[in-house]
């Protein structure tokens, strides 16, 4: 079962790193929404990803035929857009354009390939596949030994506390590698995951259930470097503090949990339209902020002409390439002669 406010929340996450990646490349408003607060954007994603996992995948069996489509379903999602993106980065950078995204070396393009590392908004893809591969592990836990989770996922908070998240950055054959952004975004990944274990099974009292909590989401923009009330260094550390992990869960919880799902400002037309081609609209909009921005023309103007093409560019996108590309691997999959039927992937992950 879809959960259609989520969709309104995954794409108020890709307008968040829109609107803080604008204010950077233009520095519209004194570039007081920008200063890396889209990160806030990223840990949206990243909550939604775990949760999305866990509630999707926790209630199924732990056989073959199901870890064949959830690896489907992974690969449809993130892999086409994503291999189109750094291949014609590449192509670009190498050819002296700037088009896309720096990818200028063969050996930063292995780093794309193999999710070692990402250029711009590209590292978030890294964390992403990564967080695939290991919520598997997570998967087994569940169907045998779903206690354990909770152990693996505290005890692993505790280690990377204390070890000050390792910087485990480097390169491997010439092959650059930043395994420091795995890291510090597995606590994202975990609460979500968490959360998504438990929200068929949790019945919140009805008193609880109001629209009002809604508006837990000013405590986003609040958090911005610009104008966050905290005096302590969880305001640029961001990643690195557990008090930043504590808000932004309790603000993904608010919304999941006690916000109505039939809420008005979170279920509603724009805001399915927006979630449903905010992948597009994440990896392609900056390269189009940066386009506009070479243009003589009012910021407000700018800011308009980059919204319109972001979000025609994104629909395009998707529309003719994302959703084609993954009913092609769905296709390729259900005629492989050696494999059964495979469950198409869920629109909402």
């Amino acid at each position: 079962m879809q959960i259609r406010k989520l969709n309104c929340l995954r794409g108020l996450a890709a307008l968040i790193v829109f609107i803080t990646h604008f204010s950077d490349i233009t520095g519209w408003l004194g570039g007081k929404l920008g200063g890396a607060a889209g990160q806030y954007g990223v840990m949206l994603f990243f909550l939604l990803s775990g949760f999305l996992m866990s509630h999707l995948y926790f209630d199924r069996g732990f056989n073959l035929q199901n870890i064949q489509g959830y690896i489907l379903a992974r690969m449809a999602r993130i892999l086409p857009l994503y291999l189109l993106v750094v291949c014609a980065s590449y192509l670009l950078s190498i050819n002296g354009t700037e088009g896309l995204y720096a990818i200028n070396s063969a050996d930063a393009l292995i780093s794309h390939l193999l999710f070692l590392s990402g250029e711009s908004v590209l590292w978030t893809i890294s964390p992403e596949v990564q967080f695939y591969l290991l919520f598997v592990g997570f998967w087994a836990l569940a169907a045998k030994r779903a206690g354990y989770i909770y152990v693996l996922v505290v005890a692993v908070l505790i280690a990377l506390f204390f070890a000050n998240f390792p910087r485990w950055v480097g390169e491997f054959y010439g092959v650059p590698y930043n395994l420091f952004q795995v890291l510090r975004s597995l606590p994202y990944f975990f609460v979500g995951m968490l959360f998504g274990m438990h929200y068929k099974h949790i019945k919140v009292p009805d008193y609880l259930q109001k629209h009002g909590f809604v508006l837990v989401l000013v405590l986003i923009p609040l958090m911005f470097p610009a104008f966050s009330p905290i005096a302590s260094d969880a305001k640029t550390r961001m990643w690195l503090s557990y008090e930043v992990l504590l808000v932004m869960s309790a603000v993904f919880f608010c919304v999941v949990f006690l916000v109505p799902n039939n809420n008005i400002l979170l279920a509603n037309k724009l805001g399915d339209y927006v979630g449903q081609i905010s992948f597009s609209l994440y990896l392609l909009h900056m390269p189009i902020i940066a386009k506009v921005n070479q243009y003589e023309l009012a910021i407000e103007l700018k800011l308009v002409v980059s919204v319109a093409l972001s979000l025609l560019v994104a629909s395009l996108c998707y529309r003719y390439f994302e959703m084609p590309a993954a009913r092609l691997i769905r296709n390729w999959a259900n005629t492989k002669p050696e494999s059964g039927p495979v469950k198409q992937p869920d629109t909402a992950s």
